[in-house]
């Protein structure tokens, strides 16, 4: 067995077991507090979920036996397809001064219905996720936090590949909060390391893919290993108004030909807090340099503010200017804006509405445009029943040759969760 299968099958059996068998990134669904509900674990409960989504995705993924199939084993276009989801779950919250964990997890059962793309139904798969967070000592002035993130989904993390790619995504992270003389001031150093594997969504790929970055048949060429190494830091002059200090390290390897390693460091400095009872605030700037091949620096920055209208109306919004490593390319920068705005009416009836450009720039004269929108609203029928509908658009288009880099992608979605 390779050392890439021996892997695959170690975060596999992770996931077996904190799913209790075995997701998109999202899809990690946080059930509303239920109360008195679920089963009782020691101080903590567990709470069971059910969740059944179904969605309409105009831009799912290649397929051979799509009607516009052409010779070669190539696609003009991405297919659309109704998917369901079938998706069980639970949620632990053990609560504790001395060792408290969370944990939420589910799997998830995409099944392709066949009834907008013929052929598709083979592409259905198990997808899952899971968050586990275990704090010992938490309220100590030095705990200990451990944490993992898993995740297998059709979304990645990594944007410089295209769509049609199912993504097993593990991090594993350690954090050691130390806040001597009362908390004024927080010192945290972390270690973390992530893992992502990628296998095409169906067995075809789309036309004129440019230079090969955008075809899900060859995306397990881009498998690699991240180290991150960071310290962040907090100083409480006021009392609700922070200085902050975030450096961190990443180490990018990829386990096959995937492009430019890198090693990447990031430090910021800034403050974050309120600047009024309704207005916060989070400003931050700092600089970005790779120290692989083919090296470059940059400004980064982060300014994003939050305005609490009401009690029930918060807007939020920034721009965020980051350097990540990512695969084929080394290293890319992301000029991002954003908005959201989220208000709860009646105190059921949640109403949101998001919106994101992102700038891409990627080390090899490449250049992305990525907009994204998502909106609609959820309702909580009973404390355990809840409903939502959405709506999200995704338009992409890139310097670089290929469907599944150029695309505009329509999705409709309704949801319906029971919580014990």
């Amino acid at each position: 067995m390779t050392l890439r299968g021996t892997i695959r099958g170690m975060l596999c059996g992770l996931a077996l077991t904190a799913t209790s068998g075995v997701a998109q990134a999202q899809d990690i669904v946080s059930p509303p507090s239920t109360g008195g509900n679920g089963i009782k674990v020691g101080n903590g409960r567990l709470h069971p979920y059910f969740e059944l989504m179904s969605r309409v995705d105009s831009g799912v993924g290649y397929f051979n036996d799509a009607q516009e199939q052409l010779p070669g084993g190539v696609s003009p276009d991405l297919s659309g397809e109704l998917a369901l989801h079938f998706r069980p779950g639970f949620r632990l919250d053990l609560p504790s001064s001395r060792l408290a964990f969370n944990l939420n997890a589910n799997l998830d059962y995409v099944l392709f219905t066949g009834l907008m793309t013929k052929g598709s139904g083979a592409a259905s798969h198990m997808a899952g996720a899971a968050d586990m967070l275990a704090r010992i000592n938490p309220d100590a002035p030095l705990s200990l936090e451990l944490s993992d993130q898993f995740a297998r989904s059709d979304r990645t993390r990594t944007t410089a590949i295209g769509a049609g790619i199912l993504s097993l995504y593990n991090e594993a992270k350690a954090r050691l909060p130390w806040k001597p003389g009362g908390g004024a001031v927080e010192v945290a150093p972390s270690v973390a390391y992530a893992l992502e594997f990628f296998e095409p969504l169906a067995a075809s790929a789309p036309v004129d893919c440019g230079d090969g970055v955008c075809d899900p048949l060859r995306a397990d060429r881009f498998d690699y290993g991240n180290l991150r190494v960071g310290l962040e830091s907090r100083w409480r002059f006021l009392p609700k108004t922070a200085l902050v200090l975030d450096t961190g390290v990443d180490m990018r390897r990829y386990f096959n030909d995937g492009g430019p390693e890198a090693t990447l460091l990031r430090a910021l400095i800034g403050v974050a807090g309120l600047v009024s009872p309704k207005v916060a605030v989070t400003a931050k700037v700092g600089w970005g340099q790779n120290f692989g091949d083919p090296g470059g620096g940059t400004l980064i920055a982060q300014l994003e503010g939050t305005y609490l209208y009401g009690p029930t109306l918060t807007f939020k919004g920034g721009y965020l200017r980051t350097m990540e490593p990512v695969a084929a390319y080394g290293i890319f920068r992301d000029d991002r804006g954003y908005a959201e705005v989220r208000s709860l009416m009646g105190g059921k009836l949640t109403l949101r509405a998001a919106g994101a450009v992102d700038f891409l720039s990627f080390a090899g004269a490449r250049d992305d445009t990525v907009v994204t929108v998502d909106a609609g609203p959820e309702y909580q029928f009973r404390p355990w029943l809840t409903g939502a509908l959405g709506y999200t658009l995704s338009k992409r288009s890139s310097s670089v040759d290929g469907g599944g880099l150029n695309y505009t992608r329509h999705e409709g979605y309704a949801r319906l969760l029971v919580t014990y």
